[in-house]
């Protein structure tokens, strides 16, 4: 299995910004897939999750502003960023979870500052 992250970068407050993750190698329509997220000196956050219907659900904290969506064809799930933060800066991760098996990808860096 295979999960790999695209899309980090730089962006000022206020800005937007699209991950996406490509997974191979396991039967994607199936997997619940997640979004999380790790600042240094913080634990790993969930950030977002889609079931394989496309049922959604948000952390706290980005609710509002991100949207988690996925593509069941090209296998792929996307986190659209909105009106982002110094906060949201992290690490952000793509998981998968297939009948109790986690996969996790490598992580792409998002950085927020002016």
């Amino acid at each position: 299995v295979q999960l790999v992250e695209s899309g980090g970068g730089l962006v000022h407050p206020g800005g937007s910004l699209r991950l996406s993750c490509a997974a191979s190698g396991l039967d994607f329509s199936r997997a619940f897939m997640d979004w999380y997220r790790q600042a240094p000196g913080n634990r790993r956050e969930l950030v977002a999750t889609i079931s394989g219907s496309g049922i959604t659900n948000y952390g706290d904290s980005v609710k509002g502003r991100f949207t988690i969506s996925r593509d069941n064809v090209n296998n792929t799930v996307s986190l659209q960023m909105g009106d982002l933060r110094p906060e949201d800066s992290a690490v952000y991760y793509c998981k998968a979870v297939l009948l109790w098996q986690v996969y996790w990808g490598q992580g792409t860096q998002v950085t927020v500052s002016s």
